[in-house]
């Protein structure tokens, strides 16, 4: 359907298009944002809330799975694991461990090793 549309609600797919500038030069993981008044800018780090599923030995920093973000598709290095929180709760039960394994819950500083923009 195509129609004027001044809103968009979170869930909803939004097209657009922007003249002068061909499909075919969009790429994943592109954003848009108000170059002007608002623009976007990448990230040297963020804080995320990882839990181990399945995975063999121990992760500790250093570790850089890849991490989709929205479209993106980019590793992303485990600079410092802050600490390690019950799944439940949330509640913090060791700070600053040396690994994480299966089954843990952390907060984890992460850096993504291309540029990556995160909101």
């Amino acid at each position: 359907i195509n129609a004027e549309y001044m809103g968009a609600e979170p869930g909803d797919n939004v097209g657009f298009n922007v003249r002068n500038l061909a499909v075919k030069d969009l790429k994943r993981g592109y954003v848009c944002s108000d170059s002007k008044n608002d623009p976007c800018k990448d990230t040297e780090h963020f804080n995320a809330q990882v839990i181990v599923m399945n995975h063999p030995g121990q992760v500790q920093n250093g570790y850089a799975p890849v991490l989709d973000c929205h479209t993106a598709h980019i590793a992303c290095k485990f600079a410092e694991i802050l600490s390690k929180i019950d799944r439940r709760t949330g509640k913090v039960q060791e700070e600053f461990p040396k690994f994480i394994k299966s089954g843990d819950a952390a907060m984890v500083k992460m850096i993504p090793q291309k540029p990556m923009v995160v909101e």
